[in-house]
């Protein structure tokens, strides 16, 4: 049997659109000589559709394009397509794995385990399958799953998440193959659990198993790709790529024998993290509408990656840098930021507002000169966000947050200031990753593209004479590692202390992140590569009585 597999990039919501695609690769799959096209997860809907769910007029139209586009191909072809599809049954709704055949849906395999955490709801929209068998493809029994239902093996985890392992019953029934319906996001070490846990099912079950993953990004969610095919020995016989969209065929025969070729381990690494950004940053433009983005080039780490990063994503004709100095920058830092700008090839611009900083001062502060405290600091900052705000409204930039996690976790940002924007790529990137994304961006261009001042200085916001982060911020050598504990890994403080960290340390950070949560709240879209990153898998109440200390 002969399997085209369809890693596709859809667009939430534009059923449509997702339909072209679709039928686009099914036809190259028939030009292979398929016997059988198969795509992803909820394919013409786009994962996750969130509230679009509850819009009976969306659900019908899936439907809709289902039986009067993709049924009638079936039947004029005689090649089935296995797509993954919302299913209605009464008044309840599933998300389901659908076999279209000769011109009707053959069979319906609904999805079993529906994951509740971090970025995931599925439970406020779907029903959970109770009922599992197994699908005749060919003449392979197969167990057709969506997703999650691949993911709660209960002698590969040592907590399972949930009660029951869908692929028991499954292979209970003599499935010989494995294949899932994904849309999986990216967080760093899923590409490593991914190429461990699947060649642990197939040696498990002596089954083959095709995972499909889609590609690309929707809002804050960067779906990686990197679909996999493994033969029953847990040979890995092929990984589709991590950035663009592929067909890609399978020859069951194949999965049953040794490999002739093993595929090499995938990378998990910088690199990875710098691809995704990349990704992220170009599908949140053009999914909504923008071509070209602009951002504060400060002469500093985070702006410079920012601009590489979308340099890179977007092509540098399509990236504005805009320096806007103030009376407390530095020589150094607008040389830096001139000389970032002209290596990269980005459009720049200088605009200082050193004039209506002193108009406000002297507005606010009835001619008496600056008191040189916080609000004027934060002053500062919010000029510079109404300048790339009115550039962005003017000129359709979007505009770009350059801050990074650390400095959002603990509030070392200004609301309406650096955190105005539409995209904020470093979001869930911490500051010391930063500078090894900005080591790794020179290695690759074989030259100090990003100038090695930038990275050797010491961080300063420079909203004040001599300023340095550590003024206010423990080091980020120290800072980053307690805010992962704390963060990411949901460490209580007496849990971090008792791993060596200094205990009044450890409270300042812990308050700063905690009474920071309603900038958070009104933050610009980040881009998530953790497994725990702020945005919509971060439900905290901003108005709350609990504290730790």
């Amino acid at each position: 049997m002969r399997i085209a597999l369809a890693q596709l990039n859809p667009t939430i919501g534009a059923l449509e659109q997702n339909l072209k695609k679709v039928k686009e690769y099914y036809q190259a799959g028939l030009e292979r000589e398929a016997d059988l096209v198969v795509f992803t997860e909820l394919a013409l809907p786009g994962y996750p559709p969130r509230d679009l769910l509850n819009y009976k007029g969306f659900l019908d139209k899936e439907r809709s394009l289902i039986t009067e586009e993709l049924m009638p191909l079936t039947a004029k072809t005689g090649v089935p397509i296995l797509i993954g599809a919302n299913h209605r049954q009464g008044n309840r709704l599933y998300n389901a794995a659908l076999l279209l055949e000769n011109g009707a849906i053959k069979s319906t395999q609904l999805k079993t385990l529906l994951p509740y955490f971090d970025v995931f709801d599925e439970t406020r929209y779907y029903t959970a399958c109770q009922d599992r068998k197994i699908e005749m493809l060919g003449d392979i029994p197969t167990a057709v799953t969506v997703c999650e239902d691949i993911w709660n093996d209960m002698e590969y985890f040592s907590d399972p998440l949930y009660d029951i392992d869908p692929l028991e019953g499954l292979f209970a029934q003599g499935a010989r193959l494995l294949i899932n319906l994904s849309a999986s996001p990216y967080h760093y070490g899923k590409h490593t659990l991914r190429e461990d846990m699947l060649p642990y099912l197939a040696k498990k079950y002596n089954t083959a198993v095709i995972y499909l993953n889609q590609v690309g990004a929707n809002d804050e969610l960067v779906f990686d790709g990197s679909s996999l095919v493994y033969n029953n020995r847990g040979e890995l016989l092929y990984r589709a790529p991590i950035d663009k969209e592929e067909l890609f065929i399978v020859e069951t025969e194949d999965l049953f024998k040794p490999a002739s070729k093993i595929v090499s381990p995938d990378r998990d690494d910088i690199e990875t993290i710098k691809q995704i950004l990349e990704i992220g940053t170009r599908d949140y433009l053009s999914k909504t509408g923008f071509s070209k983005a602009v951002l504060g080039l400060s002469g500093g780490i985070d702006s410079a990656v920012v601009a590489a990063l979308a340099a890179e994503a977007l092509g540098p004709e399509k990236v504005l840098g805009i320096l806007m100095p103030s009376p407390y920058s530095s020589r150094h830092s607008i040389e830096d930021a001139l000389e970032l700008a002209e290596n990269l090839g980005i459009s720049y611009r200088t605009i200082r507002i050193d004039e209506p900083f002193d108009t406000f001062i002297n507005l606010l502060n009835k001619g008496e000169g600056p008191i040189m405290d916080l609000a004027e600091e934060n002053l500062q900052a919010r000029l510079r966000g109404l300048i790339l705000m009115q550039v962005s409204n003017r000129e359709g930039y979007l505009a770009l947050v350059t801050g990074n996690k650390s400095e959002l976790a603990v509030g070392y940002s200004t609301l309406y200031g650096d955190m105005a924007g539409g995209l904020a790529i470093l979001a869930d990137v911490r500051k010391m990753m930063v500078y090894d994304l900005a080591h790794h961006i020179n290695d690759l261009h074989g030259k100090k593209v990003i100038p090695e001042r930038v990275i050797t200085k010491a961080p300063s916001a420079e909203l004040r004479p001599d300023q340095k982060d550590e003024d206010s911020l423990p080091p980020y050598s120290l800072l980053d590692p307690i805010l992962e504990l704390y963060l990411e890994k949901n460490c209580s403080p007496s849990e971090i202390v008792a791993e060596g960290y200094d205990e009044e340390t450890v409270k300042q950070v812990v308050r700063m992140v905690d009474v920071s949560e309603y900038k958070r709240r009104q933050a610009a879209a980040g881009l998530r590569i953790t497994s725990n990153a702020f945005g919509v898998g971060r439900r905290m109440p901003m108005a709350r009585g609990f504290e730790y200390f």
